[in-house]
């Protein structure tokens, strides 16, 4: 029995590579570049909100400084951190799990080396998220962060943050939903 050659058209090679592309850009790289809910990142000490914020009596403000001024929420470099932990260490003595990691700090801040902290909340690179709009809307960190005040242990993603997640939550709260509002 002979079998009929099928012939592909020629315009059909390009439309499959540009459908994977479209696909690839839309779909696979993004969860790609996001860390799923629920996994830490590795991160080069052992930091507990939940110390900062129910014992130390700290708000996120005070330790993410750019937060209400910028696109991002920044990390606190090491002056910021011996900024309390130079007098803490004098006052108080540390419970002995975090020790090792207070005298990590320490070791940075004499040798004036920055402590490389592994990004936890990821957005792809297209999208353009402010957190000082949101802060000045009355969005609660918790909101996109969880309640990691009240949380012992390490952060970790506890929402999606792709888009379907940000526009959701904007038109629960009646905010702008158009595309130039977070892709510019």
């Amino acid at each position: 029995m002979h079998v009929p050659h099928i012939r592909v058209p020629l315009v059909l090679v390009p439309a499959l590579f540009l459908a994977g592309f479209i696909f690839f850009v839309t779909v696979a790289a993004v969860l790609l570049i996001t860390r799923p809910t629920g996994q830490a990142a590795p991160q080069p000490l052992t930091f507990d909100h939940s110390v900062h914020v129910q014992i130390a009596g700290l708000d996120c403000s005070f330790c993410h400084r750019t937060a209400s001024l910028g696109a991002t929420a920044g990390y606190p470099d090491v002056q910021q951190c011996m900024f309390c932990h130079q007098v803490i260490a004098q006052v108080s003595r540390a419970p002995q799990q975090y020790q090792s990691d207070l005298q990590r700090v320490r070791d940075a801040w004499t040798q004036q080396q920055p402590i490389d902290w592994a990004r936890i909340h990821r957005v792809p690179d297209h999208v353009h998220f402010v957190h000082a709009s949101h802060i000045r809307a009355g969005v609660d960190c918790a909101t996109c962060h969880g309640d990691v005040g009240n949380k012992a242990g390490q952060v970790v993603q506890v929402r999606s943050l792709l888009m379907g997640d940000c526009v959701s939550c904007h038109r629960e709260r009646g905010a702008p939903t158009e595309c130039v509002t977070c892709h510019y």
